[in-house]
């Protein structure tokens, strides 16, 4: 059995994916690297082909029709034959030295008492044209290099949050948990990063700054503009994510922590589709943003008071425009902050 399986989604990923394939073929044999081409129509798929005949041993190439990026993550899932598993985007790489001290902390833990659930590590953003890189750490918050539960985390400040680039999963969890990312939906990264959370036990934080994020392409799902063009796919990612919420939210609130964590990661996700839709300017939209957070009120009446009342739930539903030009001033003193989008 392999160590680690990495999936690496694909779509006319031509231009920039041998950088993030040569990036993880640094871990040598111990690692499975799954390129799954999602019905790329540039060369992706010769590309996936050709790294697979030259490093058989670690290659796989998978090729389908085009389900998006969801479908391609559910894709590596599934054919992961690794102990642990971790999805590196395409225009993504990670840095060979943090790599090797990944897998040394993988194989150290691999059949340990305890089954290690999740690996976390720091990201950093690789945002076109700065100099200074902001790093996502989680040293304030998490136990470094040992092993601990929710119960034994701090408190997660506002816009510090567990994304898709921090994480390893062990593979059986996701496949036993039964996550299936929706398919031809944008932003699903905050589903998989939410959904198996209620069956992670046993975490681990290696405080080294392992992932880049690259981000600044024009056409970046991240990018603002194409957010607000795809503000439907972001609104029902944040209503798949109430629902699993309240569903489960019997059993998470078995644990306090975890609890806490959850809820306000759901109020970031519920805040962001809020200024994306008041950033819009349409009246279409803002009926919308009053549509989601109806939706909210509608599953959990006392999760929508807490959410609603809360400082970033007031910030995003200010009357008029004066109240919509400072909640928007708001979210652009964040980006700042957060170096996002």
């Amino acid at each position: 059995m392999k160590l680690l399986s990495v999936a690496i989604p694909c779509y006319n990923s031509e231009k920039y994916m041998r950088k993030c394939v040569d990036s993880l073929l640094e871990g040598g044999e111990d690692v499975e690297i799954i390129i799954v081409d999602d019905g790329s129509s540039d060369g992706t798929a010769e590309i996936a082909d050709e790294y697979a005949c030259k490093y058989p041993a670690v290659v796989k190439a998978v090729h389908q029709s085009n389900g998006g990026h969801g479908a391609a993550v559910n894709t590596g899932i599934r054919n992961a034959s690794g102990l642990y598993f971790k999805v590196v985007d395409s225009d993504d790489w990670v840095k060979r030295e943090a790599y090797l001290q990944v897998l040394d902390t993988l194989r150290n833990l691999a059949g340990g008492d305890r089954a290690l659930d999740m690996l976390i590590c720091n990201f950093v953003y690789e945002k076109e044209g700065e100099r200074r890189k902001k790093v996502m750490q989680y040293r304030r918050i998490l136990p470094k290099e040992k092993m601990f539960t929710w119960e034994d985390c701090h408190h997660f400040l506002k816009g510090h949050y567990i994304l898709m680039h921090s994480v390893i999963f062990r593979t059986r969890l996701l496949k036993e948990c039964g996550i299936r990312l929706p398919e031809h939906t944008f932003y699903v990264d905050n589903i998989y990063v939410f959904e198996p959370l209620p069956y992670v036990r046993n975490l681990y934080y290696l405080d080294v700054n392992f992932y880049r994020y690259y981000i600044g392409r024009e056409d970046q799902s991240v990018n603002e503009q194409i957010m607000i063009n795809r503000i439907d796919q972001q609104i029902k990612v944040n209503k798949l994510m109430i629902d699993y919420f309240v569903d489960k939210k019997q059993e998470i609130l078995k644990n306090k922590r975890l609890y806490q964590y959850m809820r306000n990661h759901l109020e970031i996700i519920t805040t962001v589709s809020s200024v994306l839709l008041i950033r819009s300017g349409t009246e279409e939209n803002l009926e919308k943003k009053k549509e989601l957070w109806q939706y909210l009120k509608s599953r959990d009446r006392r999760l929508f008071s807490w959410m609603r009342h809360g400082i970033m739930g007031n910030a995003m539903n200010l009357p008029g425009r004066g109240g919509r030009r400072i909640s928007v001033g708001g979210y652009k003193i964040c980006q700042k902050i957060f170096k996002f989008n």
